[in-house]
């Protein structure tokens, strides 16, 4: 297992006060301290986030053009087209604005560019054939602030623009109709909102123009409860910082999605053998968001977007159905291709402590599942990764960072040697000519040569506390429950046991026998641990009297039973 180093967040002064106003535990409060929570009003908002912390949805740039041209477009029976991006984020930022469109009785359709064939954002031959087909507004979620050619091409064709988007904006803006993005203006309070937020801000100030005396229709009250729970999807999916409204979007979509009177996050929720109530932040980014992804992935995104718009429940229930195939076809897909990029980076010493990237491409790599793999060879060698597949001329690249590089900024850097790119600080995608790819490696290379330090090239486990087993009561367990939802910016807290010992043998679990099930104790209490990943510890537990772990405090169910277990992160020898 590759070493971690372990970061414990020093113990506060002011823990034992702030637990005391707060009337919680000494831990959550040191928990509360770590997320920059220091005062006893923030703390409180923090752990009970409202709807009322949503900023109004006036204040996000370019706003009130896109409200004022898509009514208009409502009123004259234009034809509207809504484009998104093919990942959960864009599928449910589509999702989003279609129903509302629908219910101001809008002529509306939408496009999903494939994955493979078309790749990442606007396209001019998709412009061309929705102004063909008669769409005389384009309204894009998450895409097209970079879509600087796409939308001219689109305004030589009649055809208005309405770019909504979250991304990185390139040095000149598309000529757009209207641009609604929260980093047009830098005095905007939430730049990073996810785009499935921009879309659902849209949405609810096109709502508001419909209010008669002041009240929504109960039916357009119905439709904002169950656009916060697509958004509150999109927006965990998509990780981003989970603070201030993004976590009081994601929190509230959380709870509504139990009485959602959409089909297809009923049918979805049931596919992934959940129930409604139980669904957390965790079921969101490792079962229905990797179902929602995988028709993208695997074949097209149009298929979720039809999932999450249909009103019948028959087509609801096979879709979601086929989705949790496909996303099984993704995972042995994943786990094949991680195999030959492993022994790829082991044979060519691409792991050498003096390396500090890795790039591979191939032609039978598919394209649609190479940006998991990125994030799967960042767990094993930390370095920042991109996989290419190179199958019909033109690589497509998908590439994952590490904390302090910013992916973004490195891949400008190198932009000579792309045809484009995209992305975010920790996750990009682009394209290139397979000509390029050993220039674009060096030049990547070289990059982080000049921005990354060695020392930066090892995973870090940042630690909220080191604690005793016997602190984990029922109480605390209820208290780290508060922190929901978890994601970017609000991790689960992991704490640190240190000089337990076991007390049974360890045992190896699952169909490879490669995850570990273990028992420990110290003077304060004992309890059970799994170890995913960490069957080849077994021999060396047995070997050790003390040895020390990281992990993250849960309760499981098994056989009707619940109790406490520690899923350990990482176990370290003294």
């Amino acid at each position: 297992m590759p070493k971690k180093v372990w970061q414990v967040r020093p113990a506060s002064d002011h823990a034992a006060a702030l637990a005391e106003r707060l009337k919680v535990s000494p831990l959550l409060a040191q928990v509360l301290i770590n997320r920059q929570l220091h005062d006893c009003d923030p703390a409180k908002s923090f752990l009970a986030p409202k709807l009322t912390d949503l900023l109004n949805p006036s204040l996000l740039p370019g706003i009130d053009s896109a409200v004022q041209r898509i009514l208009q477009a409502v009123q004259m029976g234009e034809k509207i087209s809504i484009y998104g991006d093919y990942d959960v984020d864009g599928i449910t930022s589509v999702a989003i604005l279609w129903h509302l469109l629908q219910m101001l009785g809008a002529k509306v359709d939408f496009y999903i560019p494939h994955r493979i064939d078309e790749g990442y954002g606007l396209n001019t031959d998709a412009v061309r054939q929705l102004a063909e087909a008669g769409t005389k507004l384009l309204i894009t979620v998450d895409c097209g602030i970079t879509a600087v050619e796409e939308v001219q091409c689109a305004r030589q064709l009649n055809l208005d623009v309405i770019v909504t988007d979250h991304h990185q904006c390139g040095p000149i803006l598309p000529q757009a109709c209207a641009i609604v993005h929260p980093l047009l203006n830098a005095a905007y309070p939430n730049p990073h909102s996810a785009g499935a937020m921009v879309a659902f801000k849209l949405a609810w100030a096109l709502a508001n123009t419909c209010r008669k005396g002041g009240q929504l229709s109960p039916e357009l009250r119905q439709y904002l409860l169950d656009a916060t729970t697509l958004a509150g999807i999109g927006t965990i999916a998509d990780v981003v910082e989970l603070r201030s409204e993004n976590r009081a979007l994601a929190g509230y979509g959380l709870r509504a999605l139990e009485n959602s009177s959409l089909p297809g996050i009923r049918a979805l929720v049931q596919a992934a053998e959940l129930a409604a109530g139980d669904v957390d932040s965790y079921a969101v980014a490792f079962k229905l968001a990797p179902m929602l992804n995988a028709a993208g992935r695997m074949g097209h995104a149009r298929l979720a977007v039809e999932l999450l718009t249909t009103d019948s429940d028959i087509r609801a229930i096979q879709i979601a159905q086929y989705l949790r195939d496909q996303n099984k076809l993704r995972q042995k897909c994943q786990q094949d291709i991680f195999k030959q990029a492993k022994q790829r980076i082991l044979q060519g010493g691409l792991n050498h402590p003096d390396r500090r990237t890795i790039v591979l491409a191939d032609d039978q790599w598919h394209p649609g599942v190479i940006g998991i793999v990125a994030s799967r060879i960042i767990d094993e060698f930390y370095r920042p990764t991109i996989m290419i597949n190179t199958a019909g001329g033109v690589g497509q690249g998908s590439g994952r960072s590490i904390e302090g590089f910013n992916l973004y900024e490195a891949l400008a850097a190198c932009s000579p040697y792309l045809v484009r790119f995209g992305g975010h600080e920790m996750a990009a995608g682009l394209k290139i000519e397979p000509s390029n790819i050993r220039a674009f490696t060096d030049a990547f290379e070289q990059y982080a040569v000049q921005n990354i330090r060695k020392e930066k090239l090892q995973s870090f486990l940042e630690i909220d506390a080191e604690a005793r087993i016997g602190d984990f009561s029922e109480r605390l367990m209820k208290e780290l429950a508060a922190l929901e939802p978890f994601g970017q910016g609000n991790p689960k807290p992991l704490f640190a046991a240190r000089g337990v010992k076991l007390i049974a043998p360890p045992r190896r679990v699952g169909a490879r026998s490669d995850h570990l099930q273990l028992s420990i104790s110290d003077s304060s209490g004992a309890v059970r641990c799994i170890g995913f990943g960490m069957g080849p510890l077994e021999k060396r537990l047995l070997e050790t009297d003390v040895f020390s772990v990281a992990f993250e405090p849960q309760y499981n169910s098994y056989n009707g039973r619940r109790g406490l277990q520690f899923v350990l992160s990482d176990v370290q020898f003294e």
